[in-house]
């Protein structure tokens, strides 16, 4: 018997911490007790007696309890899963699973480790005993040989109280009920204290539920504490200006002086606050704000400022001034043309360009574009869906040689789906030149001989829905050859695996397809620009001539007409001091984007050049001659040509 009460005792050395050490402790907050003996059948539950498949069995140092005959005791249900060969017990809280000579018992669905392994004995499953009181949130005790199992079986109490905030008067609260119980039946009964649907009163309030299962059984009281704020005020709108008196194309400083109880302003605006902060007719000028707060409470505020006749700058020298980098100003079109015109010589290097634009309408699925290429490659694509379905677009890469090809892509922008040409141009070019500031690491892909692989499958992450338009720009490298297949296919369909059975699309007649060489461009000019008002001229076709290139699918020739997806450089040796430099769209709309000295510039920040009497800001020089290089490409769904402005800044004016 000496032995015997020494392994009990150490079974239980093990129990976790939070199991208590004393009878009276142990019947302390639980309902229900268990009382077990070493080598005894006999269980006795709340002063009931009844006997168990087996005894508790003492083994390696921990006693161990026949699962079903102690899991019937807490009313649990035990089945068995022939597929996982385990012994599963269920109750309307929790499932338990055990499994024969293995030690991971689950608890919910969660792993929990025994200290050893459940094992039949005698066609019982065996389980020890502190594992099983773990698992059930049980108190373990032993007085002698003597084990007591205690455990509450009353209804758990809980809710949650929402909104967070709670204002005075004014919110409604909801309760959503967490609580629980054994039977996983409804609860007969409930009482509250402390609950409102709109409390009225601020301060802390303390709001406890009960609740009562079909045994009669009721929980322990379970308590939220919230605090009631005050009402929510208005926010009040206010802001000033340095005086009431202005000058034509005198800059305006606003400063808002709009308040809130809670800090809490999410929108402001202005209406009859002049683009740039100044006015360019004489009168009086009308300023209203209009601030809103969280709650959707507005004030609003006008204030009245007299603009003089006086004139201290022109609408176009305040915005060479003091127009943002990536805004708009207005200019003189037709004086444009009357500033000296800037020639340049180009170099161009190999590198290949494939644009797929023709058709660029899609009416029916099939492969845009095709060809066999190695080395690097810049790839333009620029479609809209007409087919009547959503569809994406893929580029698929085939390797026909019989050795591995190592592929990579790195910069590429994507713009779209969208139904605006000029957001799909825009954004493509953004996001392109973006990747390329960046410095895109490669993202390599190895292709097998005779493999087919999706590069980029960023490309086709969105599906593309009739009425739609997608651009986008990609490089590429190969260290040999691979064929390269542009592919449009409905949403739901495979691209690889229905290539074999998709012939190329017919070209539209108007628009560009095909492989062009030398597409990287660099132009370098050494005059000195922005002493006097210079242009240079892009897309023109005279010192800007297109590429000259190849349709692969079709076998004709063909003209990279508005040189779309070639790569600038410009570089500017001699800029002079105070220079706004500045793209001015002559061939009609304009927008997309500009690398100057690596930042990246938006052509437009807020909206598009509409004709040639908008100009926009892409960099102005300080005090000094400076060096900038330009680093761009043409955004698809614009109009050339372009001119590029080197305007020199007024003199600032009191």
């Amino acid at each position: 018997m000496k032995s015997l009460k020494w392994l009990l005792s150490l079974s239980l050395l093990a129990a976790p911490i939070g199991v208590v050490g004393t009878k009276e402790a142990v019947a302390q907050g639980a309902d229900n007790q268990l009382i077990l003996q070493l080598n005894s059948k006999m269980m006795i539950k709340n002063g009931v007696s009844s006997m168990s498949a087996q005894p508790v069995t003492a083994k390696s140092g921990t006693s161990f309890i026949p699962l079903k005959s102690v899991a019937d005791q807490y009313g649990y249900k035990v089945s068995y899963d022939p597929k996982t060969r385990e012994s599963v017990v269920k109750s309307a809280l929790h499932e338990f699973r055990f499994k024969a000579d293995r030690k991971t018992i689950t608890r919910d669905g969660k792993a929990v480790k025994a200290p050893l392994a459940p094992y039949a004995q005698n066609g019982s499953m065996m389980v020890p005993i502190r594992t099983w009181s773990n698992m059930t949130d049980s108190q373990l005790n032993l007085t002698g040989v003597t084990i007591t199992l205690a455990w509450s079986t009353k209804p758990t109490a809980n809710f949650e109280v929402a909104p967070m905030k709670i204002y005075a008067g004014e919110t409604t609260v909801t309760y959503t009920d967490r609580s629980s119980n054994q039977t996983g039946r409804p609860f007969v009964n409930e009482l509250w204290t402390g609950k409102e649907e709109i409390f009225n009163e601020v301060g802390l309030h303390t709001i406890t539920r009960q609740v009562q299962d079909v045994t009669g059984a009721w929980s322990d009281p379970y308590s939220v504490t919230i605090q009631v704020l005050p009402p929510n005020q208005p926010p009040v709108a206010d802001f000033k200006v340095e005086r009431e008196e202005y000058r034509i194309g005198e800059r305006i400083l606003f400063t808002d002086l709009s308040t809130d109880d809670e800090n809490a302003i999410v929108k402001t605006k202005y209406i009859g606050r002049p683009d740039n902060d100044a006015f360019f007719e004489a009168g009086e000028k009308s300023i209203t704000l209009e601030v809103t707060d969280s709650h959707g409470l507005t004030s609003s505020v006008t204030k009245t400022i007299t603009v003089t006749e006086d004139v201290l700058y022109t609408k176009e020298e305040f915005g060479r001034l003091f127009a943002n980098v990536g805004d708009k100003f207005t200019v003189n079109g037709s004086a444009v043309l009357q500033y000296p015109s800037i020639k340049y010589a180009i170099q161009s290097d190999t590198a290949q360009l494939v644009r797929s634009n023709s058709p660029e309408t899609l009416i029916s699925e099939g492969i845009a574009y095709e060809d066999q290429l190695t080395g690097p490659v810049r790839f333009l694509f620029h479609n809209y869906n007409q087919i009547g379905y959503p569809v994406r677009m893929y580029l698929l890469a085939t390797n026909r040689g019989s050795t591995s090809v190592n592929v990579n892509t790195s910069s590429y922008g994507i713009g779209g789906p969208d139904g605006y040409v000029e957001n799909t141009g825009k954004l493509s070019v953004v996001r392109y030149l973006q990747s390329i500031a960046n410095n895109a690491s490669p993202n390599w892909t190895n292709v097998k001989p005779g493999q087919t692989v999706v590069l980029l499958p960023e490309l086709g992450k969105v599906p593309i829905k009739a009425n739609q338009i997608y651009s986008a720009y990609a490089d590429l490298y190969s260290d040999k050859e691979l064929v390269y297949d542009v592919v449009v296919v409905a949403a739901d369909k495979d691209p690889i695996a229905y290539l074999p059975w998709l012939s190329v699309m017919p070209r539209d007649g108007k628009h560009v397809r095909g492989t062009f060489n030398n597409a990287n461009r660099t132009i370098e000019i050494s005059d000195q620009l922005g002493y006097e008002a210079n242009r240079i001229t892009l897309g023109d076709r005279t010192m800007d001539s297109y590429l000259f290139g190849y349709d692969y699918t079709s076998g004709v020739n063909e003209l990279n007409v508005g040189n779309f997806g070639v790569m600038y450089t410009m570089k500017l040796d001699h800029v002079a001091p105070n220079t706004v430099i500045a793209l001015n769209p002559r061939g009609g709309v304009y927008t997309g984007a500009f690398l100057v000295n690596g930042q990246l510039v938006t052509v437009t920040n807020k909206s598009v050049l509409l004709n040639n009497s908008e100009a926009a800001v892409l960099y102005r020089t300080g005090s000094t001659e400076e060096s900038v290089e330009i680093k761009f490409t043409l955004a698809s769904g614009s109009f050339l040509p372009l001119a590029m402005l080197f305007l020199p800044m007024p003199e600032v004016r009191y």
